[in-house]
């Protein structure tokens, strides 16, 4: 490979370790030496055990507000057959322009042009005002049970607070900065379980089927017009991602079906809302079932204001365009640092090939995203 930027080694030395999740490899010990060289104080948090085990980093410059916070994680998702990338997964390699690797884009990429920013800004600004941190997990592409949520819990008891925090999330759809993730939808999930009375098929009144019992209510719940979004977030939405039912035998009616479905929902409607208006439906069909839930995160939204403003101008700055607020997608470990009261953005590189075979970003971008992290900072802490 051609010389690389301060930002492309870094990626690309994060790149080549295996740190499928929930694993880190030594990411995080790398990215806390880089730190500790421009002043940080080094917190290494570990939580769980054995197989649930997490490594996670908290690292602060600074004891005033306000403190903005870099947020990600150095776990990246299994890569799937190796045999059929075109490059191996955790060799990074620049082809055509392109860096490829597992975690290139999500969000390997992302953390490199973090630190080089922030050891760019440091080195400008040693005596820049509030405080500069970073909060690192290896539990994000995972359950997320021992990552940013027990840190945030951690800084939660001793009344640490995040004011501003960038989340390094690939965020961008073509161009790098076109789209600033400012928000996210709810995600509330469900195991439907109907009980019936297994019998022969030859016998259906001594049966009871438990799949005819739902179907009605589940085409009901399909149809349902749960809210009309607003300003910042789509309409919910209600998926059905799996019904299982049957013994395999074509002649035995079950008695037994489980469904799964999910809701990702908006601000117009809460968690208890979707429980009453979900279970009213099933019982108006008189449906007998038992149902477990999972809310994986409540919708987020940070509006206009510093963080926004200061991304949006930043982002107009290097690249010369304007960027789209959006709140779609999925859901990040912003779920669980906005609750605290802190501004969240999710703002990182094209997410196009994100969880794919041959993962790969643009090299370039990584340079531009560091340049936008910089002058972010820049407009936030520079005094």
């Amino acid at each position: 490979m051609p010389a690389l930027t301060e930002t492309l080694q870094l990626a690309t030395d994060l790149i080549a370790r295996r740190s499928v999740t929930p694993l880190d490899k030594g990411c995080q010990t790398l990215m806390m030496e880089r730190l500790a060289a421009q002043g940080f104080c080094n917190e290494p948090l570990v939580f769980g055990q054995n197989d649930d085990q997490v490594d996670n980093f908290w690292s602060r410059r600074g004891a005033t507000s306000p403190l903005v916070c870099f947020a990600g994680h150095t776990d990246v998702v299994p890569t799937g057959p190796e045999a059929k990338w075109s490059n191996p997964p955790f060799e990074p390699k620049i082809i055509d322009g392109m860096l490829h690797g597992r975690g290139a884009a999500d969000m390997k990429g992302s953390l490199a042009a973090m630190v080089v920013a922030t050891e760019r800004f440091v080195k400008k600004h040693p005596n820049h005002k509030g405080s500069i941190a970073f909060l690192i997990t290896a539990d994000e592409e995972g359950p997320a049970h021992n990552g940013t949520v027990k840190v945030v819990e951690t800084l939660e008891a001793r009344n640490e607070k995040i004011d501003m925090c960038v989340v390094g999330e690939p965020s961008s759809t073509t161009l790098v900065g076109d789209v600033i993730k400012n928000g996210r939808r709810g995600s509330l999930g469900a195991v439907l379980t109907v009980k019936g009375i297994q019998g022969h098929v030859a016998y259906p009144h001594l049966a009871k089927n438990p799949v005819h019992v739902v179907a009605p209510a589940l085409a009901e719940l399909a149809a349902e017009e749960w809210d009309q979004g607003n300003e910042f977030f789509p309409a919910t939405s209600f998926q059905i991602s799996n019904i299982n039912s049957g013994t395999g035998a074509t002649n035995v009616i079950p008695g037994e079906c489980k469904v799964v479905f999910n809701f990702r929902f908006s601000t117009e409607l809460t968690e208890e809302m979707l429980k009453e208006r979900t279970e009213a439906i099933l019982n108006k069909h008189g449906v007998e079932y038992d149902i477990d839930w999972l809310l994986s995160g409540q919708p987020f939204l940070t509006d206009k204001g510093p963080l926004v403003d200061a991304a949006i101008a930043s982002i107009k700055d290097i690249t010369g365009r304007d960027t789209e607020l959006s709140t779609a997608g999925g859901t990040s470990d912003g779920r669980f640092i906005a609750p605290t009261g802190a501004q969240v953005v999710e703002l990182g590189p094209v997410n196009a090939t994100i969880h794919k075979l041959d993962e790969c970003i643009k090299a370039e971008d990584l340079d531009t995203l560091t340049d936008i992290y910089e002058r972010l900072l820049e407009r936030l802490l520079a005094n």
